[in-house]
């Protein structure tokens, strides 16, 4: 199970836009995505924030992150933060399936608004 967020919005509070810690990146962008797309996909107003529910992630403080940059790129991240700064633990492309998930849920959130 998962606690869904939409437009920065989880559990009543906002996300807002926060620095990203690059230092040591515990892993290697491929060539398809670059650190601005990384950090655009965090901005997208529809991005979708899962908070896991399951002990691994929990006790981790992990969360995942889907969103598109600002190049119509769709990615998926998982990071950590400690509300000032947001620490990406690692990041790929969008497979077609979590891209399926994403328009899904940016269409329910098109015609809720």
């Amino acid at each position: 199970m998962y606690i869904h967020c939409v437009g920065g919005l989880c559990q009543g509070l906002l996300i807002s836009v926060m620095e990203f810690d690059w230092n040591n990146s515990p892993f290697e962008l491929d060539r398809s995505l670059t650190r601005q797309d990384v950090e655009e996909s965090f901005e997208d107003p529809f991005a979708v924030r899962l908070l896991p529910d399951t002990p691994r992630f929990t006790v981790q403080g992990r969360f995942f992150n889907i969103g598109m940059s600002g190049g119509g790129k769709g990615v998926f991240s998982v990071y950590r933060t400690n509300g000032k700064m947001i620490r990406v633990l690692y990041s790929r492309v969008l497979e077609p399936e979590e891209k399926y998930f994403y328009q899904r849920k940016l269409e329910q959130a098109l015609s809720n608004g």
